[in-house]
């Protein structure tokens, strides 16, 4: 955790990290780009570390992503207090807020971390209209929204009755197919987790 003060500060903003996984996974041309990050190109995404330990559902939670516009909720003093910490953080309250577990990743091995990362930045979307194309606000920018999971299921329901029952047949399909992006490519973009 990081220390100011003489006392543990439980959540730091990270700006190269954050500018790592734009030239990583959303710059084009990045070495583990991903055609399904361009929308986040425009976005501002403020990246935070932390060591506070978090779970859900009898989950552990390592990484989490959030529309900055709706930090604090409505209360105008709980939204007021969020987006005075955000802009000092940040500068400006971020289109989106990326959190992620500091002791996780310090374990976590290369593929498993961009993982994560690219995990989060899905959940992280561009609203579409009735006729499935992208939104934009009134001057132009792109209106942005949070983006549930593709699939959500137990593993037992999914070995008692089979990918196609349980509604997993595309994720099984992919997993099948083998990763699109090799180790070795995963470590060089990584090299800030190599020990």
């Amino acid at each position: 955790m990081a220390e100011g003060a003489g006392t543990a500060i439980p959540f730091w903003p990270a700006p190269d990290f954050a500018a790592w996984i734009f030239d990583t996974f959303i710059n084009e041309g990045a070495p583990l780009e991903n055609a399904e990050h361009a929308h986040l190109r425009e976005a501002s995404i403020g990246v935070l570390w932390t060591g506070v330990e978090n779970s859900k559902r009898q989950r552990t939670i390592v990484g989490r992503a959030e529309l900055g516009e709706t930090i604090g909720g409505s209360d105008p003093w709980s939204k007021g207090r969020a987006v005075q910490q955000l802009e000092g953080w940040f500068g400006l309250v971020p289109d989106f807020i990326l959190t992620f577990s500091a002791p996780y990743a310090d374990q976590a091995d290369d593929a498993t971390f961009c993982a994560l990362v690219e995990h989060e930045l899905s959940h992280c979307a561009q609203e579409r209209d009735a006729y499935g194309m992208p939104k934009f606000r009134k001057f132009g920018a792109p209106s942005f929204c949070m983006r549930g999971h593709d699939i959500e299921e137990f593993v037992g329901v999914v070995a008692r009755y089979g990918a196609d029952a349980s509604g997993v047949r595309a994720l099984v399909d992919a997993a099948n197919a083998g990763p699109t992006i090799a180790a070795a490519d995963i470590t060089f973009a990584c090299g800030n987790c190599q020990r």
